[in-house]
């Protein structure tokens, strides 16, 4: 419930520019450290890097996604989530 007293104005609507340049900058930040990750561990053995890369995507997956419904979390998760798809997207065409 709204304070009529309150000197803050009430919140307006979803702050999509705001959330849409964090989702980003979130996506670039992981792409990078997956891409990197997968690339260095690949040169010692594909199928280590295959597999230590969905140990770690999957043990922080359930933490992240738990933050999805906190109103300033949820930019940085689903830009996280687009990062990781991004990341071992470009480690697939750098593969090829």
């Amino acid at each position: 419930m709204l304070d009529p007293h309150s000197p803050y104005p009430p919140p307006t609507g979803t702050p999509w520019f705001t959330g849409l340049l964090v989702a980003a900058f979130a996506a670039a930040v992981v792409a990078v450290a997956i891409m990197a990750f997968g690339s260095q561990l690949a040169r010692i053995n594909p199928a280590l890097a295959v597999f230590l890369e969905l140990v770690v995507v999957a043990g922080v997956a359930p933490s992240v996604w738990r933050l999805r419904r906190t109103p300033v979390w949820r930019w940085l998760v689903y830009g996280a989530a687009a990062g990781v798809l991004a990341g071992w997207s470009a480690l697939l065409v750098g593969a090829a």
